[in-house]
Parts: C-alpha cells; sequence; structure tokens
C-alpha cells in the first residue's frame, strides 16, 4: 500500500522558552500544513528533533499529533534508532498509538553492514504490522543502504513499502526503483532533487522546505504526477536557492530560524544546536524575501 502520494512535511518540534516541547504552537503549525496542502505529517524525523527528545517526549508528540490530524491526512512516525530494541519499543509504541506508518532511519554511530541492516529493518517490521518507509541519509548516519539491500527488504518484508533516499545520488535512486522493479515507494529526502526522483517514478518527497512553503512543495510534486513536467521544473528550480539555503548550516536549524523570522515563534533548539550565525541569517532572509515571504525582525 502507499501511504501518500506528493509532499510530506518532516515537521520541525516547537520549543517554549525553556526548551519544553510547545504543543499548543506543534498544533499551530500543523493546522498550517493542512490547510495548506500537505499530504502527509513526519512527526519526529530529523527535523523534529527527535534525537534530543526523551522517550516520553517522542512518544507524546506522536500521540498529540495523531489526536490533532485525527486521520485528515497520513501521520507517519520516526522510530528508528542505532539500538534495534530501542526501535522496536518506539515503533509499537507508535502503532499503538495510531499512526499510518513509520519512518526508521539507518543505524547511526555504530551503524551496521548490509547484512546487519537487514536484520535491523526486518526484525522492526516484524514487530509491527503497518507499513515502514526505510530511511538512507548517510551523511548523518555514516551508514549507506545499498540498492540490493533496499531491494532485498522489500521483497521478503511485506510491510517495508518505502523509503526516504536522502544520499542526494540519483544514480543510486534510480538502481533502487531497477532492481526492486519500481515496486517501492520512493520518496525524495532532498529538496533540490525533488524532480528528479520523479523523473524516475519517485511517489514525492519527505521534506524540509515544506515547513515553510507546503503549497509550493505539494504543486511541485502533484504538477509532476499530473503531468505538468513544465510546471514542476519551474517549481524546483525557483525555489532551489531558498532550499539551499535551508542547509546552510545543518538542519534544522535554519528552516526553525526560518519559521520564526515568518512569525510563527516556534522558539530555539536543544543542545547541541545552536542559533544561526548573523551572516547565515541575513543571506537566509533575502531568500526567503526573494520568494515573496514576509519576515519580522
Amino acid at each position: 500500500m502507499t501511504l501518500f502520494k506528493g509532499a510530506g512535511v518532516a515537521i520541525v518540534t516547537p520549543f517554549k522558552e525553556n526548551r519544553e516541547v510547545d504543543y499548543e504552537k506543534l498544533g499551530e503549525l500543523i493546522e498550517f500544513q493542512i490547510s495548506n496542502g500537505t499530504d502527509s505529517i513526519i512527526i519526529c524525523g530529523t527535523t523534529g528533533e527527535a534525537s534530543t527528545l526523551t522517550h516520553d517526549e517522542h512518544l507524546e508528540c506522536i500521540e498529540y499529533t495523531v489526536k490533532k490530524v485525527n486521520k485528515r491526512v497520513p501521520v507517519i512516525a520516526g522510530t528508528g534508532s542505532n539500538c534495534t530494541d530501542t526501535a522496536i519499543f518506539l515503533s509499537k509504541e507508535a502503532e499503538e498509538h495510531g499512526v499510518d506508518g513509520l519512518l526508521v532511519v539507518t543505524p547511526y554511530y555504530n551503524k551496521a553492514t548490509q547484512k546487519g541492516l537487514i536484520a535491523h529493518f526486518t526484525a522492526i517490521a516484524n514487530s509491527v504490522s503497518i507499513p515502514i518507509i526505510l530511511y538512507n541519509v548517510p551523511g548523518r548516519t555514516g551508514c549507506n543502504m545499498l540498492p540490493q539491500t533496499v531491494a532485498t527488504l522489500v521483497k521478503d518484508v511485506d510491510n517495508i513499502i518505502g523509503i526516504k533516499e536522502a544520499s542526494g545520488n540519483i544514480a543510486q535512486v534510480a538502481e533502487i526503483m531497477h532492481l526492486t522493479e519500481g515496486k517501492i515507494d520512493m520518496y525524495s529526502g532532498c529538496d533540490e532533487i525533488i524532480v528528479p526522483v520523479l523523473s524516475v517514478g519517485g511517489k514525492g518527497v519527505i521534506s524540509v522546505v515544506s515547513n515553510i512553503l507546503p503549497r509550493q512543495t505539494h504543486d511541485m510534486v502533484m504538477k509532476y504526477l499530473d503531468g505538468d513536467l513544465v510546471g514542476s521544473r519551474d517549481l524546483q528550480l525557483k525555489y532551489l536557492p531558498l532550499i539551499n539555503a535551508l542547509f546552510y548550516e545543518v538542519n534544522p536549524i535554519p528552516v526553525k530560524t526560518a519559521l520564526n523570522m515568518m512569525g510563527f515563534n516556534v522558539g530555539g533548539f536543544r543542545a547541541p544546536l545552536t542559533d544561526m550565525e548573523p551572516a547565515n541569517v541575513d543571506r537566509l532572509r533575502r531568500e526567503l524575501n526573494n520568494c515573496g515571504i514576509e519576515t519580522t525582525d
């Protein structure tokens, strides 16, 4: 089954001044996303600073999001860990809270062999009954899940149905589609190559830029899927400078900074993340303004 087509937002986790999770603000962000055409909410991913949430906070964010969304769009929970048992625990709890699917990243720091990746994801998938999207982001994890590994998992594990591919390597994306015979839901994990991923059979994107441009990111995907290739391409190229600006510093520093500039007041970051450098703030503001987005000081 396909969890969604289009643009899913890897939503930020807003914090109060004391760095507690701001659930009221999270609710506002969810409403902003849904009213502007976002096709799925991905909660507690990298952009959501999941690595600095306690297990209780992690699960509370998932539970809150499921209830707030109330089946209007699919909710996908990030439940990955570098510990297989922890990923199983989070995945089972998220399923009990009623999520539609899971986003499970490759193990980080301790990493794994390709054999280990197969064992890791198989164990997690076998612990739940809901669909799983694999998440490959070697730039963060130091672990690249190879196309043949993806193909093996998709073939052998019924509820592994998709992948968020964030290697930035379009040749690897194409090889995954080839080896799986297209029998995988491919989502771009890199906003700068949404259209190229769609061109080899992708279903959409799990996006950072959707936090600030939900309608435009949705339109970029749907125009392509509806046959308007030129319109889709034009949106990809139009917003490329802003997409690049969102990675001047490590994600989610720039996107939360941008949301604050836009008046959403999502708060700061949990250590070890720090405020954005002033020169990069100025560059980011210029790109927001160039896209017609008004900002505050």
